[in-house]
């Protein structure tokens, strides 16, 4: 069974799913290469009779690095995928809008995990996930003019992933209504990059008013600053024999670039500091306009005090990416060392850490150090920002050890996904889970995914908000619990740390 919706741009058919309908890759811009390469995202041209909206729309060029790559050939790259219980207008659903992770270099709205029938039919809910740009056609900071619609010329802009994001949600409010859908009552929701892409739109002038809730899944420190990132610019600019300008980039191949980016995230430089020894060469840039201060600035100040927010990390973040990395268990106290004075906070971090982590190995010292400053402290901070500047914020920890791969990994990064999304047996993060789900993922995956469902219904996962007091945060285990929030140690070490944009050193 088919369905036709209008939107803007012309109609659209998609296929029906027991108890839903789904609609895949539609274009909410039009395709950012040729004139449009390196610009901010511009308005889809208008087509004529019915497009099918039944397969997902090509990924952003993206790294070969972190296993990405292209799964649907083509370069309409900023599409949206809708799964629907009600294609009425009048039925006014709550709207989750999710926004994938990878380090802003891979990941794509296809990956079976980020399939939102689940959550859709469980809740009673609109499911929107949309692509974005990533790496250097995302987030490079480029110089020089670009081609806007109309043939009009304007400085390439900066953070244009991130405008790709405020091009989306417009789409949804302007279009999220024909999907039974309703426009007043939008959620943004991302893990890893994916939550640091919500952080950084709740900073954002452009995004105000386009959604009325945030949830922020293990939110990744790194911001950076202009000079950062145009110093990383002109080093992948310069893999390719050219400038870093709108123009010269954009007579380059796109996987050609994103090849260049890998090759530079391979061999950083040192003046990069923790961006080079951490890997992560791609990351929102805090240029005074499109993001005129980091998250954690902005919501102190003040920022989307309306906005209510759900935010937490899992315990063991690092886990993951140490085992990725080939290191799981052969971290030597010399790594940890430099882990240690690279990353920890303060004239003396590292001893801090010592002092509080007393019986902590080498291999413990290093996944601690690493997963504040990347996830833990800059989640916690989002927290306390937000209440800070007068908004309402509900914390959680994940803790509950992945039984997959050999229960080695803990309550590692991206173990979220499979349980909020209730996906227990896709691939990617299922992996985390076995080979068959036992009772225990079951059970914690249906916790979570009403904890989630009930913030999008009605901005309240069921237990009290958070206060720097008191500290409640829900700990997602088997058993469960609500209690003072559990990382004490770490809180105390990175309590004075403002995590500033990352800069040349």
């Amino acid at each position: 069974m088919t369905a036709t919706v209008r939107v803007t741009g012309g109609a659209v058919s998609g296929a029906g799913e027991p108890g839903l309908t789904v609609f895949r890759g539609i274009s909410y811009a039009a395709p950012p290469v040729g004139a449009h390469r390196f610009a901010a995202p511009q308005p889809v041209d208008p087509w004529d009779g019915v497009r099918p909206a039944t397969t997902f729309g090509p990924p952003a060029p993206q790294s070969d690095a972190l296993g990405g790559g292209a799964a649907v050939p083509g370069d309409d790259w900023l599409t949206a995928n809708v799964w629907t219980p009600a294609l009425d207008p009048a039925a006014r659903l709550p709207v989750l809008v999710w926004i994938h992770g990878g380090a802003y270099v891979v990941g794509m709205s296809s990956w079976p995990e980020f399939d939102g029938a689940h959550l859709a039919r469980t809740g009673g809910i609109v499911v929107v996930t949309v692509n974005y740009r990533l790496g250097v056609e995302g987030f490079a900071l480029v110089t020089g003019e670009t081609t806007l619609t109309g043939g009009a010329t304007h400085p390439a802009p900066v953070n244009r992933g991130l405008l790709d994001l405020v091009a989306a949600l417009r789409w949804v409010r302007d279009n999220v209504a024909a999907f039974g859908g309703d426009p007043g009552r939008v959620t943004i929701a991302g893990e890893s990059a994916g939550a640091g892409c919500v952080a950084a739109l709740l900073a954002m002038p452009a995004a105000t008013g386009l959604f009325r809730a945030a949830i922020a899944q293990s939110v990744p420190g790194p911001f950076f600053t202009p000079a950062l990132a145009a110093d990383i610019a002109t080093a992948v600019a310069a893999q390719v024999d050219c400038t870093p300008t709108a123009a010269a980039l954009s007579a380059v191949d796109p996987a050609r670039l994103a090849a260049a980016g890998d090759a530079v995230t391979a061999a950083p430089a040192g003046r990069w500091g923790p961006a080079a020894t951490g890997q992560v060469l791609f990351a929102p840039v805090v240029d005074g306009d499109t993001l005129p201060a980091t998250p954690w600035q902005a919501l102190a100040g003040g920022a989307a005090r309306d906005v209510a927010l759900l935010a937490g990390h899992t315990r063991d973040e690092q886990r993951l990416l140490t085992m990725l990395a080939g290191l799981l268990g052969r971290i030597t106290a010399e790594q940890a060392a430099a882990a240690l004075d690279m990353f920890a906070p303060g004239p003396d971090g590292a001893g801090r850490y010592r002092a509080a982590f007393p019986e902590a190995g080498p291999e413990r010292l290093y996944e601690l150090v690493l997963s504040d400053w990347l996830f833990r402290m800059p989640s916690l901070r989002l927290a306390d920002a937000h209440v800070t500047g007068g908004g309402r914020t509900h914390l959680y920890e994940l803790t509950w050890p992945a039984p997959g791969l050999g229960g080695v990994l803990g309550a590692c990064h991206g173990l979220d996904l499979p349980l909020m999304f209730g996906n227990l047996t896709r691939s990617g993060p299922a992996q985390l889970l076995g080979d068959a789900p036992g009772p225990d993922a079951v059970a914690l995956s249906a916790r979570m995914t009403a904890a989630w469902i009930a913030f999008v219904r009605d901005g309240d996962p069921g237990w009290p908000a958070y206060t720097p007091a008191e500290q409640l945060t829900q700990v997602f285990d088997t058993p469960g619990a609500v209690t003072a929030y559990p990382e004490q140690a770490a809180r105390q070490i990175w309590q004075s740390h403002p995590f500033a944009p990352l800069t040349l050193t």
